[in-house]
């Protein structure tokens, strides 16, 4: 059966399935909001993925792109300004030889060479395959996408052939690319510009002109919109390079000042600003092979300068060396430069823009890695933080920005994620990350500079997240357009009670009230230091409230965990799920329901061998095929992790760890995918992958580190100036474990942690400054 006959069936069944088991009517239930399509698979077929600033691109293994449907292309500013590149020679492809990515992610390498081709029917074989070497070279910078097809002959004759380029420019918007369906577009054209360029351009219904101009070095033979050929000729051992540059651009029509307007506030609170967010355009009279290896230089420095001083890791084991290597490359190809510092966009090809929730995780996991993420993390959302209530885009004063988009269908209000602001978590979370960014760096001046942005985030907590006085955060959507669920499950059906009815509003989710409560106690300590003691006290004892409240709303003895959530009849949506590992990571959790909670979060039903199910087999809308009903996450994971070595469950924390570093074994190179599915392991078989899932998703690419930091129990306490080791422990796969540039203040550390048996050892390599090192049991 084919693949998308097969989804298809399965969607029907499920939808089926519904109607008849929980009587469902509402068609949103069958046909959700922002639903990515699901034609084709993203795991059908090698991807291959790049990204630098707004722009990023989906390849297939040649670096070809559209050869076939998905949702390959390049794309800037949550636009897709290239459906099409295919590379051909005598209207044949090459013989794929390799295709890997460098290993800080920087370029596409990719090996191929010409197949058996026949010129003259009267020759046998005009051009026998294996004596032309093609090396494909691919980089973004700056807007624009660069690629060199190198070629070298080996063979004993003179050889000449057609090389053809084939190319398109559909300006879908992404949410078209995921599925959804539009009934206007703007206008498209397409001219050959030069005898060496083409340009597409578009001019959208929101009046902003998007233009892709293909530059070709040398000239083409033949050059029409949309096809360049050239004729080759090389000699025994010659070379010789072809150069295709896309330029990305898009600037405002001025038809009219409204649409000026809007486009301009867009550009002002957007990420237009940023460095290297437009097309760069090459000194005139440079060849096209000069560009390019002027581009490449500076893409390299800029990547050294971005990654320069971090903390690297170096083990025993060579595979975890790869994932490390593979999730650091990873966190930093997905890193943008903003006006604030970098910020982590949160994954290709779907989320490849500014999530709040999904930065704010990010940088908590990579704190200890490299606290400039959170830096630039906690700027941007200030900056950005919700200052009036606007009902269309759930947004009220010191709310925390949920996503922000710049493509056509945004900038229209026909998807509401120009800034929008339906999340419940992410305003406690920036708290929380506040607190955490200066219990490592000791960073005075970026807490004060955005201590204005915590006290209005506090006020929200306090004043439109507490919907109705009980002291629980709830939510509601504002708009219909709105996301329903608005914590990290999201879907339309992931909130639900143990019989499988779904959840009413306003909700009170598990894991936002821990959230709410790391807040406070994070907030408490920044206000002490500022010298706000009364505010400080305050604090304190409103999370002193918020645990005991919520242990006893959330906490049920029948299924041994808290529950999911609250519904708006603050009836407990009696299901085991992962949410309750959040409320070990934040502290919220009593410590004598710790073990019951990492029992269930580790026991058959919830743990499957790789990972913990989002939620557990057997609860009424288990899938182990679902988005957030029975799938597995890293990140999820990860934080559990956390909590289980917050209250000291080390070998519970290295059994996830373990099955994380498994599941990394089976995926291509090495990198955590967004989720996977949540079928049980089974002997000599990986896991089971989500047909459209992110890779790279940037808190996936975080998790490595986070995992290694629960086992350890590593924390850097930059007010005693100490890195401490609390009862460490290392997994089975880990004999031993190097960490270099450890940074505390002006210290810096290197040091080898060391598994005997059961049993852990740390050593000092290397130290500047007066930073200690503490181990507790």
């Amino acid at each position: 059966m084919a693949a998308e006959d097969m989804t298809a069936k399965v969607h029907s069944r499920e939808a089926e399935a519904q109607q008849r088991v929980y009587g469902f009517q509402d068609a949103d239930e069958v046909l959700p909001q922002y639903h990515i399509e699901a034609q084709t698979s993203l795991v059908e077929r090698p991807l291959r993925s790049l990204k630098y600033g707004e722009a990023f691109a989906v390849l297939d293994s040649y670096g070809d792109v559209g050869v076939l449907p998905g949702p390959e292309g390049l794309y800037f500013q949550d636009t897709r300004y290239l459906s099409r590149l295919h590379f051909t020679i005598e209207d044949q492809r090459p013989l794929l030889l390799s295709s890997v990515m460098q290993d800080d992610n920087g370029a596409l390498s990719v090996d191929m060479t010409t197949p058996d081709i026949r010129i003259d029917a009267h020759d046998d074989t005009s051009i026998p395959r294996e004596v032309i070497a093609i090396e494909r070279t691919k980089f973004l910078f700056k807007g624009s996408c660069y690629d060199r097809i190198g070629l070298r002959s080996y063979d004993s004759r003179k050889r000449t052939f057609r090389m053809t380029i084939t190319f398109d420019a559909d300006y879908r918007d992404l949410f078209e690319v995921r599925g959804t369906n539009r009934t206007q577009r703007g206008k498209r054209s397409v001219q050959v510009a030069s005898e060496r360029e083409v340009q597409f351009r578009y001019v959208g219904l929101d009046e902003v002109v998007r233009t892709t101009a293909v530059h070709f070095g040398p000239k083409p033979h033949r050059l029409e919109a949309g096809r360049a050929e050239f004729e080759v000729t090389l000699a025994p051992g010659e070379r010789a390079s072809l150069f295709i540059r896309i330029v990305c651009e898009s600037h405002r029509a001025f038809t009219s000042a409204p649409a000026a307007e809007r486009v301009g506030e867009e550009a002002a609170a957007g990420l237009a600003a940023a460095a290297g967010s437009t097309g760069v355009r090459p000194p005139k009279g440079l060849g096209e092979g000069v560009v390019f290896a002027r581009a490449y230089r500076d893409a390299r420095r800029d990547q050294r300068q971005l990654t320069a001083g971090i903390t690297t890791i170096i083990s025993s084991n060579d595979q975890f060396n790869e994932a490390a290597c593979r999730a650091t490359a990873d966190l930093y190809m997905l890193a943008s430069r903003t006006p604030e510092g970098i910020y982590p966009f949160a994954g290709i090809p779907w989320y490849s823009t500014v999530f709040g929730r999904d930065g704010i995780i990010t940088a908590m996991m990579a704190l200890w890695i490299d606290p400039n993420f959170a830096k630039g993390v906690l700027r941007y959302l200030a900056s950005t933080q919700a200052k009036t209530v606007d009902p269309a885009a759930d947004a009220q004063p010191g709310k925390v920005l949920h996503e922000t988009r710049r493509g056509e269908m945004a900038m229209l209000g026909e998807v509401p994620f120009r800034h929008y602001y339906g999340t419940i978590d992410g305003t406690p979370l920036f708290v929380m990350l506040a607190s955490e960014y200066y219990a490592v760096t000791g960073d005075r001046d970026t807490i004060a500079r955005i201590w204005p942005a915590l006290e209005l985030a506090l006020t929200w907590m306090n004043a439109y997240g507490d919907r109705d006085g009980d002291g629980f955060v709830e939510y509601a959507r504002d708009t219909d357009k709105g996301l329903e669920n608005q914590g990290w499950k999201d879907s339309h059906d992931s909130i639900f009670h143990a019989d499988g009815q779904l959840a009413k509003g306003p909700i009170a989710l598990c894991e936002v009230q821990g959230y709410v409560y790391a807040a406070k106690n994070g907030m408490a300590k920044l206000a002490a230091m500022l010298g706000h003691d009364e505010l400080a006290e305050s604090l304190s004892h409103q999370a002193r409230q918020l645990r005991e409240a919520f242990d006893k709303a959330f906490w049920n003895d029948e299924i041994g965990t808290y529950v999911l959530a609250l519904d708006g009849e603050k009836r407990q949506c009696a299901v085991r799920s992962s949410n309750a590992g959040h409320a070990l990571f934040t502290g919220i959790a009593l410590p004598e329901r710790a073990a019951s909670v990492a029992g269930q979060l580790l026991s058959k039903d919830g743990f499957n061998g790789w990972g913990v199910r989002t939620i557990a087999r057997g609860e009424a809308r288990y899938n182990p095929m679902s988005y957030h009903n029975g799938s597995i996450w890293p990140h999820d994971n990860a934080l559990i992790a956390l909590g289980l070595a917050r209250y000291d469950l080390k070998p519970e924390a290295s059994r996830i760890f373990q099955g994380m570093f498994d599941t990394a074994l089976y995926q291509d190179q090495k990198r955590l995918p967004e989720l996977f599915c949540g079928f049980m392991r089974r002997r000599q078989r990986g896991p089971v992958a989500y047909p459209v899932a992110c890779s790279p998703q940037a808190w996936a690419a975080a998790a490595p580190f986070a995992f290694l930091a629960a086992c350890l129990g590593l924390e850097i306490d930059h007010a005693r100036n100490r890195v401490r080791f609390r009862n460490p422990t290392l997994p089975a796969f880990l004999d031993g474990v190097s960490i270099f540039n450890v940074k505390i203040g002006t210290s810096r550390i290197d040091l080898r942690i060391q598994r005997h048996a059961d049993d852990v050892t740390v050593n000092v390599l290397r130290r500047t400054g007066d930073a200690q090192i503490a181990m507790l049991k």
